[in-house]
């Protein structure tokens, strides 16, 4: 097993190449080891070069709203009127710190993602 630090994209192209090859290596094996440390280096090249941005806030609570079943209607029982659900879906108002903090507890939505402008 001869694990590098990734720092280039050859590199990185080389340890994609290697993770194909051993993917399917039983753990507490060396092969599993390897498989192991090279996917956490994997992990942070591509966290650096390829960083994924937050979701839109209203994008997130249509998409949770869409993963529970739930409609504007339930929306609003959550946050309160049916027309404040409306104008938030519609990104017409923006949400208050309560609509936040009822919007985390009830659609586990992070509130680092409910939190940001829009």
């Amino acid at each position: 097993m001869t694990v590098k630090p990734i720092k280039t994209e050859k590199d990185y192209n080389e340890a994609l190449q290697r993770l194909e090859v051993i993917f399917d290596a039983k753990k507490n094996s060396a092969a599993g080891d390897e498989l192991e440390v090279l996917g956490i280096l994997v992990e942070k090249y591509e966290n650096e070069h390829f960083p994924i941005g937050l979701p839109d806030p209203v994008e997130a609570i249509k998409f949770r709203m869409e993963q529970l079943g739930y409609n504007q209607a339930d929306l609003a029982k959550i946050i309160g009127l049916k027309s404040r659900a409306s104008e938030i879906l519609n990104k017409k108002r923006k949400l208050s710190l309560e609509m936040i903090r009822q919007l985390h507890d009830t659609l586990n939505i992070p509130t680092e993602v409910l939190i940001q402008p829009y």
